[in-house]
Order: C-alpha cells, then structure tokens, then sequence
C-alpha cells in the first residue's frame, strides 16, 4: 500500500512552498526580490536594525519615488517575516522616517500622459508593414480594452470570441484579480480604418497566427517568432511610436492607453460606472483623476466672466 505524505515530507513542504508562492503574482515577487536585492547592495543585511532601515530611506530619499520606497519597506518586511524574524519596519524610527520623507519630498505619484484617441488615430495611420500591423492591432486594442500591459501580452487565440457586435476577449488575470476569476471586455466594431476588431483580424490574418500568444516578437528583419511580448515591450512600442509621430516619449508608458480611454471617453461624456465596466475599477476613486483632468475647460471660471 502506498505510503500517505505526511506534514514533514519534502513533497508536503514543496506543495506548502507552491502555494504560498502563487498569493502574489510573478511580477509582484520579482518586484520584490529585486527591491530586497537594491536593500542588500547597499549594505544592508537580514536581519536589519530599525536604523538601518532608517538610514537606507534617508540616502535614497532624494532619487527614489516615495511609491519605490513604501515598496522596498514592504520587501524587507517580508524577508524578515518569511524567516520568522521580527521586523524592523513596523518600528516607529522607521515609520515616522517615512512620514517625513513624505511631507519634505511629497507623494504625488508621477502622472503619465494619456493617449487619446484623436492622437492614436494619428499615430496608426503612418504604420506599415507587418510590424506596423502588428502595433496597430496592440494600440487599438490595448486602447479599446483599457488593458493593462501584463493584460495585452497575455492574450491568446482561444481568448477571443468574435460576436456580431464586435469581439469578446477573456481576461484570465490581472492586478487586481489574482485568484484568477477571470472577465469579458467587450471591444465592438467602430466606423471608419482605425476599428480595433478590424486591426485585430487584419493582424491575425497577415500573421498567420492561429492559436497561442496573439501579440508576438519579430526579429530585426522583420520576422515574426514565437515568442510573445513581454509586459516592458509595450510601454518600449509605445514610445516608439508617439515619438515617430512628433511627441515627446518621456510623457508615455505602458499606461498611457489604458489612461487614454478613460480620459477619452471622460470627454466624450460616458458615464463613469460604464467607464468602469471596461476597466475594472472597483470604484470611481482611480477614475475621478482622469475624469478631473478631462473636465478643465469645462466650464471653466475665467471662460464664465471674460
């Protein structure tokens, strides 16, 4: 008879290993190690003191993010947690260094510029060739979907549905959905050359591509590979792109489409629950941002009495 795991085998600590691993996605852990490892590369070390969390903070102050800071905090808080070690980052040196920080240096986070679609427009009528072809579909629909990088790269084939209105795509993941319940984005057919369901199957067309990774690399000559984008890839397209086009691309990042929907259709007037309904934001806090940003001249005080 087959002998049952027990609590101390290697197999039950690998399992436990496995599933404490999958709480946090890929990108989340890789944040973290590489936060851990900026921590250690500058003379820390595991265990660390309450000052020396402190000091860190202090000589990083100037040229870190308070954002990057929080999360290198949170980073060694859990190297010391995970080896059942007591954290110097729940101290109050540590705690109120950073509430200092934060009133000195200010935690605004740093905006990107959307990409409206008057812009995109523009932007995908000069791109040619297959990898022209490629780009437009990923704009297009990145734009259309308010898709997230990890979101974009991550679609396959047999994630789309085409429907007569236009075409579904499944979302098996993303940021906020870590348990992998998974949604619909509906992308419907648009009038005139730039509708994304048309670049989509254009795109799929051209390619050839009939299962896996819809948005892939191509090498320098042109040549597609099997190999799919991977998250960075995007914001570097997007960059490329804008700045062919006569835009500045220290403005843009891998953001600036999912930005760009929201502020275009804040524009045009769309209710933000709708809004909403193609971004999955659980509220309207994320949104009002781009909404208020988008509503400057509307109604605007000196306009009023000039």
């Amino acid at each position: 008879m087959k002998n049952k795991p027990t609590l101390t085998s290697n197999d039950t600590r690998k399992k436990v290993s496995e599933y404490l691993a999958a709480t946090q996605a890929k990108n989340t852990q890789l944040a973290y190690q590489n936060d851990l490892a900026h921590f250690l590369r500058s003379g820390g070390k595991i265990p660390a003191t309450p000052s020396s969390v402190a000091s860190y903070l202090a000589i990083h102050a100037e040229t870190l993010s308070i954002a990057t800071l929080n999360r290198r905090v949170v980073a060694i808080g859990r190297a010391h947690t995970d080896k059942g070690l007591i954290s110097p980052t729940q101290s109050s040196l540590v705690t109120n260094t950073l509430r200092g920080i934060r009133r000195i240096n200010g935690s605004a986070q740093r905006r990107v510029t959307p990409l409206l679609k008057t812009d995109l427009v523009n932007i995908t009528k000069q791109l040619t060739g297959l990898k022209g072809l490629r780009d437009k579909a990923l704009l297009l629909i990145g734009f259309a979907g308010a898709f997230r990088r990890s979101e974009l790269v991550a679609i396959q084939v047999e994630d789309i549905r085409y429907v007569t209105e236009g075409v579904v795509i499944r979302i098996h993941r993303s940021k906020t959905d870590q348990t992998g319940l998974g949604r619909n984005v509906a992308i419907p057919f648009v009038k005139g050359r730039h509708c994304p369901v048309r670049a989509l199957k254009a795109w799929l067309e051209k390619s050839r591509i009939k299962t896996g990774i819809i948005f892939r690399r191509m090498n320098r000559f042109d040549q597609l590979m099997e190999q799919g984008l991977c998250a960075p890839s995007i914001a570097l397209i997007i960059k490329q792109r804008v700045a062919k086009a006569g835009f500045n691309p220290k403005l843009y990042s891998g953001h600036s489409l999912r930005a760009g929907l929201v502020t275009s259709a804040a524009k045009a007037g769309v209710s933000s629950w709708k809004i909403r309904q193609q971004t999955a934001h659980k509220s309207d806090v994320m949104l009002q941002r781009y909404i208020r940003d988008s509503q400057l001249f509307v109604n605007n005080a000196v306009s009023q009495i000039w």
